[in-house]
């Protein structure tokens, strides 16, 4: 018996009647002969750590642009607290807690530079654009040079549905829908306190006294209800508890989001992020050669979004002012 069908076993023999079975899965596009020690989620949650796009999310505005502080999350760091807090459901709900670490590591990875602007910007431009989309065309058909991930039906179903609109088909796939939630709820909050765009005296009376007085206090609030609430598959809080995160998120909203002081800088965002389609749309040899293929497959509208989507902040700042800043004239 190799080590994966003594995982599989494993899986099968303490996992919940409800979990996605790794020797269950609907499998890939493309068929491959199977690993001798990895389970199938096991080898997407590998792909995934090792693609370009996961390594480009340290570099990616969480919601506080280019903070200075090392200390500020980032879609990286996002996407790591992401993965703890559904693992530790899953786990504790007998779930698998591969399938989730692998759909939680990829939930981001079509995440545009400068966060929730940026996807509103390139939105506006090219007519349609959500990040989590972008995901699932990034590990379809962009990564490995045009030949994508091939990961499985059940990682893919859940990166796609990990935020609005249908739930995920798998248990796994909506752990990782409300732990993206309760990870940005807290952490965005903690940062808007570091940055000192609110207090913690303005949060509610009543979410604190409910919830708790700290990030942690509150996740392990929410976390708890969680666990003890789901049931059958279907993942759920307590009607009290609901009620005290949605309050929560609307604080955030309205404090933070939507804080004039912090969001300052957005609005130079779009004039980047048009300066750059503009520029490549007319110059598209200035395309990294990755994008040839979509460039010839589908025009230079598709490939020059997939390109700036890609970028980090650090990258799109750097090419907007190589077009369009002008440079010191030395003279010798």
């Amino acid at each position: 018996m190799t080590p994966k069908e003594v995982s599989e076993k494993i899986e099968n023999a303490i996992l919940s009647p409800y979990a996605a079975k790794s020797s269950e899965s609907k499998g890939r596009a493309v068929f491959e002969e199977e690993s001798e020690l990895r389970t199938v989620y096991q080898r997407d949650r590998d792909r995934i750590i090792h693609s370009k796009a996961f390594r480009r999310l340290k570099h990616k505005t969480q919601v506080f642009l280019s903070p200075e502080s090392d200390h500020y999350r980032t879609r990286l760091t996002h996407t790591l607290e992401v993965s703890q807090i559904a693992r530790t459901i899953a786990r504790a709900l007998r779930m698998n807690e591969d399938l989730t670490e692998a759909i939680a590591l990829g939930h981001d990875l079509g995440h545009t530079p400068f966060g929730h602007a940026g996807e509103r910007a390139l939105n506006d431009l090219f007519g349609h654009f959500t990040h989590y989309e972008q995901s699932i065309r990034i590990c379809n058909y962009l990564e490995r040079g045009g030949e994508g991930l091939n990961l499985t039906y059940e990682v893919l179903d859940g990166i796609k549905n990990h935020t609005t609109g249908e739930w995920a088909k798998t248990a796994e796939g909506k752990i990782v829908r409300i732990s993206d939630h309760i990870a940005y709820m807290n952490h965005d909050i903690e940062d808007a306190v570091r940055a000192g765009v609110i207090s913690n005296d303005d949060i509610p009376k009543d979410i604190v006294e409910f919830l708790g007085n700290s990030k942690s206090k509150r996740i392990d609030t929410l976390v708890k209800s969680v666990v003890k609430n789901s049931h059958n598959g279907e993942i759920l809080m307590d009607n009290e508890t609901k009620k005290y995160y949605d309050k929560l998120h609307k604080f955030l909203f309205d404090a933070v989001y939507y804080n004039p002081v912090a969001k300052s800088e957005e609005a130079k965002v779009f004039g980047i992020v048009e300066g750059l389609y503009n520029y490549y749309i007319k110059h598209t040899d200035k395309l990294s050669t990755e994008y040839t293929k979509v460039l010839e497959a589908e025009g230079a509208d598709r490939a020059v979004v997939d390109y700036i989507s890609g970028m980090t902040d650090s990258f799109a700042i750097s090419e907007y002012e190589n077009f369009y800043i002008p440079k010191s004239w030395n003279i010798k």
